[in-house]
């Protein structure tokens, strides 16, 4: 039913999460960024951005052509309308989710990126790039901190928001960070962890990427990080 273009990374597992939780039948294409699949034609012929996830569901719920999406955020709001599940159908509760999701999306995701780029990759170590990003993330640790302070999750059910920002959580040790410092956030942070269904799709990115966990290549940091437009012409 759904074709997932996924690669073991935060923005893969949120969708991974979603899969397992709800039991809808998926199949894995890997999109192998080290080595230039995103860049292919055919992904980009309905993810233009050059970025996984990436996905098709072949079985709408209008009956009609498969629908096609990339972004990680639009795959996890249309799995939750197709589904039901993990998006409340009440106004208020329906956009304290969204502007959640929109947070990790617009926020801990680029803000925790940019810190594993200059903390770990970058070839110059530049202190100033380094404390600005590690400050920002810790920021955004003490936003999520205080959120969770009175609620079990983000939005008080476990929902699209949590599957969001909790991928992100994970290296924290790489962003310079320590969950001690955030009580309500690491609370939050081990109940997602036991969940079965997190167990399952954190399982699924070894058997992608055998080497999940090791440095990149010289050669796969210039696919990473050396993109231009030139990328996605024709």
């Amino acid at each position: 039913m759904i074709d997932l273009y996924y690669w073991p990374t935060p923005n893969g597992h949120k969708i991974t999460m979603f899969l397992e939780e709800t039991g809808l039948p998926y199949k894995i294409y890997p999109v192998n960024i080290g080595t230039g699949d995103q860049f292919k034609p055919e992904f980009l012929a309905f993810s233009p951005n050059n970025r996984m996830p990436a996905m098709i569901d072949h079985a709408p719920a209008d009956g009609c052509a498969p629908v096609k999406i990339f972004e990680s955020g639009a795959i996890l709001i249309y799995l939750a309308e197709k589904t039901g599940k993990f998006m409340p159908s009440d106004l208020r509760k329906r956009f304290d989710v969204m502007q959640w999701l929109m947070w990790q999306m617009g926020g801990l995701g680029p803000m925790a990126g940019q810190n594993h780029h200059f903390n770990v990759y970058a070839p110059e170590k530049l202190p100033y790039a380094i404390d600005r990003y590690i400050n920002e993330t810790n920021r955004l640790y003490g936003v999520l901190n205080k959120r969770l302070a009175d609620r079990e999750y983000v939005a008080g059910d476990y929902s699209i928001a949590d599957m969001a920002a909790y991928p992100w959580i994970v290296p924290y040790e790489r962003q310079g960070q320590k969950l001690e410092d955030f009580p309500d956030l690491k609370r939050w942070f081990e109940a997602i962890k036991a969940k079965p269904a997190t167990v399952r799709a954190y399982a699924v990115g070894p058997t992608v990427n055998p080497s999940l966990g090791k440095t990149f290549t010289d050669e796969q940091k210039k696919v990473l990080f050396g993109q231009t437009a030139s990328v996605v012409k024709g």
